[in-house]
């Protein structure tokens, strides 16, 4: 056998020939032959490697001399390696280090994907001022390229598609080589994460990703909008983590079924038979009421994949043969995945690599395998292994540093060389006993990736180029390197006449349009740093006339058709007239953010689930229902903190909603009915819709909500479409709400509105005719700023007084104010209480009041709040 071994200094190897066999590594004293401190501190390995090698026979064969090494930092420090010498100071004296040699370079940027935007502009800038430069002169390594590979595809090639239009990085051809299997392979994918659920928990999130897998959605016909209603289901039935209740038993809850997935499925599956709106249960299983009679087979097919990943994932526990995990494995992807007939590959290299593991593994015989075992084989084979045809392509090669650390190239790049990332992680398994008292030789991650870098520095021939996360994406607090490249950095220090590392280290923007990435000398280079023409534009932009961002509209939209005015539609205009405006006239919704699936069972609940959980105990109350019947309902969908948390924190909220329900049971002595409203506006035009629960006369809605402007409006629209609809009752609201501080121990608040009189269908029609108005353009009119603003102007406050009571409602303070809600801050950028700068338009004056904003409050609010003061 023949072995030929790169080292980073044949000095070193002479220096040690006599170093011995291997030993304890804490005997080991081979340190004390290296004369540079890179040596010493990255090249532990390599010292190592000629201790195992000591007893075999070595043929010193004369080799030609070294090519004298460039006149550049680069070319010092790599002599400086192979002579195993740190350059004394008449050395470094003759070493002037100027900043246009550029043979180091040390981009420290802000997070992942601005060093690779930083690094593409570095390799253009190389492949621009050396002609004979080429891209497959160029080669990327990268200690994580999982992380990046995404982010260096975004970046680079897609020439076809971009085309002239893109970055001209794009023009470059890149090659990913070494990816892992998983990543390129679905079912090996799969497979990894069966072996991940295995003995886990099965959190919520974690089946839900394995569902998202391409060959489970083909096996079981999950498309992408069912994927969406079945995170919603997860959700709303209450599903965190476990099988079942005997799953659990390994982490010491067995008694404690809710938030399991047999918890989730039995809601779904009663669902499907029984409506929430039934207040009966089975056993501990409450239906879940978002079943449609369309979705039964949705239902069944996910009730189905949990049965099976539960039947595969409990048979990948205990100790096996291999041949058990294996088969196992094969026969889990067979019941949980499909491919289609283009990609059958992926399973003939599912099978190829399993029989791989068992020709490798063929001299365990039958010694029993546990879990941990299997996966640290399967993942050391499926793990990315470099192929000849991913090398030596000609085109730019992005890699590990592990298959091309040693082959010279002109330009050789590290990217992303974090802190916390680059080395690996070095703790040794608890099971590992060598490990605790290791010898030479044996393997160190750690050490093993601190030699991969010595050998990447000696390696480039032309140019360095080192980048990692400087500062931090969204704070911009600054980041150390890792502790590696700052040996590195240490090490030029004492290469040149004077430090350096000041000097070479280039701190780069958090954003590509900065100004300085496209000003000449800013960063380090003579012409501008970046290629990017997009880049351009943004900086021209940026350093142009700050320009308030413009309201959406600069003139109202043309009116309407006149038409018949739904009772509904009006009650949603006023309780928020902006949203109103866009969802209404323009027909744009504001996303809201999904909630994220949780895997953690509810050790507490935040302020909004709160609210649900005391709405849903309160309509239970005012329908009748017992209120420990209520808290067992509840209790039962999943929501409340396992045990006594859960009561304590139920109970809290039943005794808030039931002051409520008596309140609201004492005011509904009669029967509810819901009354049909018609209303004639004028011109043709009529008002219609329905008012529900009407007791008598009386109105009387109960929120679990503290009783707030929007209550009070709604119950003022409905009153007003009631009187107006027949004018010979005495008509009255009795909004019921929780009080809106709670200094005082006042336990509700309530308004009472009316009995009204002849008045209200020209109210009403006034409030008809302010939506046709704000529906050609926004109503400066936020709800509870404007009726703040209307009850101090009814005390005789004056313009400014007033105004300083509305600063509370609308300001951000402790929390959000109504300058923050996002259909104000799509209208009204500038966070300006709207209405100010303008005066009444026709149809909109009250007297007193010179403002749009004010004359429009006090149109709106002043005859409620007469009515609720009993001044009507």
């Amino acid at each position: 056998m023949h072995l030929w071994v790169p080292h980073p200094s044949d000095a070193l190897w002479r220096s040690l020939r006599e170093v011995g066999p291997p030993v304890r590594r804490v005997d080991d004293a081979s340190h004390q032959h290296v004369g540079h401190p890179l040596l010493s501190s990255l090249g532990r390995d390599s010292r190592e490697l000629q201790r195992t090698l000591g007893a075999v026979e070595v043929l010193d064969v004369p080799v030609p001399p070294e090519p004298a090494a460039p006149d550049s930092l680069l070319g010092w420090l790599q002599s400086d390696l192979r002579a195993n010498a740190e350059p004394d100071q008449a050395a470094r004296a003759s070493r002037t280090w100027e900043r246009s040699d550029r043979s180091v370079q040390v981009h420290a940027c802000h997070g992942t994907g601005r060093q690779v935007d930083v690094l593409r502009e570095v390799l253009l800038g190389l492949l621009a001022a050396d002609p004979t430069l080429e891209p497959r002169d160029l080669l990327v390594m990268c200690p994580d390229i999982e992380t990046y590979a995404p982010l260096i595809s975004a970046g680079f090639g897609l020439a076809d598609v971009v085309r002239d239009q893109g970055h001209p990085a794009h023009q470059l051809r890149v090659r990913l080589a070494d990816r892992s299997l998983t990543q390129t392979n679905p079912l090996l994918a799969v497979a990894t994460a069966l072996l991940e659920l295995a003995g886990g928990r099965a959190g919520a999130s974690q089946v839900l990703d394995l569902a998202h897998a391409e060959p489970v959605r083909r096996r079981f016909g999950f498309g992408d909008d069912e994927l969406q209603q079945l995170a919603v289901w997860v959700r709303e039935s209450g599903v965190r983590w476990a099988f079942d209740a005997e799953h659990r038993a390994d982490f010491g809850l067995a008694d404690y079924v809710s938030n399991t997935w047999q918890f989730g499925l039995d809601r779904l599956l009663t669902g499907v038979a029984m409506s929430d709106d039934s207040a009966t249960w089975l056993d501990r299983t409450l239906p879940l009421d978002d079943v449609g009679s369309g979705q039964i087979d949705l239902v069944g097919r996910l009730a189905e994949f949990v049965a099976r990943l539960r039947r595969v994932t409990d048979a990948l526990v205990g100790a096996h043969p291999l041949e058990h995990w294996l088969d196992t494995v094969v026969d889990g992807l067979g019941s949980l995945t499909a491919v289609a007939g283009a990609d059958a590959w992926q399973s003939a290299q599912v099978q190829a690599e399993l029989a791989r593991v068992r020709e490798s593994a063929r001299g365990l015989g039958v010694s029993r395998l546990r879990l941990p075992d299997v996966r640290a084989l399967l993942d050391d084979r499926l793990a990315g292994r470099p192929t000849r045809a991913n090398f030596r392509t000609g085109t730019l090669t992005v890699c590990t540093m592990v298959p091309m650390r040693s082959v010279p190239h002109r330009v050789v790049c590290l990217l992303g060389l974090d802190d916390g990332v680059f080395p690996r992680g070095g703790a040794p398994d608890g099971d590992d006993v060598l490990a605790r008292d290791p010898v030479t030789g044996e393997r160190d991650p750690r050490s093993e990736d601190r030699q991969l870098m010595l050998d990447a520095v000696l390696a480039a021939t032309e140019t360095l180029v080192v980048t990692y996360t400087g500062a931090d994406e969204y704070s911009g607090a600054r980041r150390p390197p890792a502790v590696p490249l700052g040996e590195l950095l240490d090490a030029l220090d004492r290469t040149a006449a004077a430090p350096v590392a000041d000097r070479l280290v280039v701190h780069h923007p958090l954003q590509p349009f900065d100004a300085r990435n496209l000003t000449p000398g800013a960063l380090g280079v003579e012409e501008a740093f970046s290629f990017d023409r997009a880049a351009l534009s943004g900086a021209r932009a940026a350093a142009g006339a700050r320009v308030v961002t413009p309201r959406l509209l600069d003139e109202p939209l043309p009116a309407r058709t006149a038409g018949d005015v739904s009772l509904d539609d009006l009650v949603r205009f006023f309780k928020a007239p902006a949203r109103a405006f866009l969802r209404q006239r323009l027909d744009l919704a504001l996303a809201d953010e999904d909630d994220p699936i949780e895997d953690g069972m509810p050790v507490e609940i935040d302020q909004l689930a709160q609210w649900s959980v005391g709405d849903r105990v309160l309509r239970d109350l005012l329908g009748g229902m017992s209120v420990e019947h209520a808290r067992e309902q509840e209790w039962r969908r999943g929501v409340l903190p396992p045990k006594w948390l859960g009561w304590r924190v139920l109970g809290d909220l039943l005794r808030r909603a039931e002051p409520l329900a008596v309140e609201g049971r004492r005011m509904r002595t009669l029967e509810p009915r819901a009354v049909e409203v018609d209303v004639d506006l004028g011109d043709g035009r009529r008002l219609r819709g329905t008012v529900a629960q009407v007791y008598g006369d009386r109105l009387v809605p109960v929120h679990y909500s503290r009783l707030g402007a929007s209550h009070r409006m709604e119950a003022w629209v409905q009153l007003l479409a009631l009187a107006a609809t027949d004018d010979d009752r005495a008509w009255s609201a009795h909004a019921i709400g929780r009080p809106t501080s709670s200094r005082g121990g006042a336990a509700l608040a309530s308004s009472q509105l009316g009995p009204l009189d002849h008045r209200a269908p020209a109210l009403l029609r006034d409030l008809v005719a302010l939506r046709e108005i704000g529906l050609a353009a926004p109503l400066p009119l936020p709800l509870k700023s404007s009726l703040a603003y209307a009850r101090a102007r009814r005390t005789h406050a004056p313009v400014e007084q007033a105004l300083d009571k509305v600063r509370w409602d609308w300001e951000d303070g402790r929390f959000p104010g109504e300058c923050s809600d996002p259909a104000h801050l799509r209208l009204w950028p500038d966070k300006r209480l709207p209405g100010l700068d303008e005066q009444p338009g026709p149809g909109e004056e009250h007297a007193g009041e010179t403002t749009r904003f004010g004359a429009l409050s006090q149109r709106v609010w002043s005859p409620l709040i007469a009515a609720e003061q009993g001044s009507w």
